[in-house]
């Protein structure tokens, strides 16, 4: 279910909340944060996740206008996965200038090469349409990207029972995780 302005807290009503509400997002991350390979992490959104990032945005900006939520929960209300649709953001986690220079070059094209192997089904995954077109270029790849992967039925049954592996199958970056339990069982509710 999307987010609405009435999910939103004030700013004085969420800094009531926010030690409690952020102890319980950094616990939820972990569940939902997947390394693959030395630099890149993959986070599969949740609706906690993403109220979390607006309720921040908006602290940080101090927005105060329903005008300006709203533009918020528009950027990112694609982000929250629904039935049939799981959403990921993609973190490109270099920390050097050397290592962006030499990496972000070769990564062009990496929000396409990202793939969810669930038992012998392959589900890739696409760029969420909203961010596609701010973050893909021809040169240089961002270190930040959303990716969707679309589900079947069938597929939502088998993270259950199949194992589960996220990888990146990119001529310069190949690596892949096996997902934990509670990682899959996550998801498995995402796209039910």
């Amino acid at each position: 279910m999307k987010l609405t302005l009435d999910d939103i807290a004030d700013l004085r009503a969420y800094e009531r909340e926010r030690a409690t509400f952020r102890a319980q997002i950094i616990d939820l991350k972990k569940l939902r944060r997947v390394r693959i390979g030395p630099f890149v992490t993959v986070l599969f959104e949740s609706r906690d996740t993403i109220r979390f990032q607006i309720q921040e945005m908006a602290r940080a900006e101090r927005m105060l206008s329903d005008e300006a939520i709203q533009t918020e929960l528009d950027i990112y209300n694609p982000l929250i996965p629904e039935p049939g649709r799981l959403s990921a953001t993609l973190f490109i986690e270099l920390t050097s200038k050397a290592e962006l220079e030499e990496w972000l070059p070769k990564l062009v094209g990496v929000e396409r090469a990202v793939r969810l192997h669930i038992g012998d089904e392959v589900v890739a995954a696409t760029p969420e349409s909203a961010h596609e077109e701010q973050l893909t270029r021809d040169d240089v790849t961002a270190s930040v990207h959303y990716v969707c992967f679309d589900v079947t039925p069938a597929q939502v049954a088998a993270l259950t029972t199949a194992p589960v592996t996220l990888a990146i199958e990119h001529p310069e970056y190949g690596h892949a995780t096996t997902l934990l339990e509670d990682t899959v069982r996550e998801l498995a509710a995402d796209a039910a």
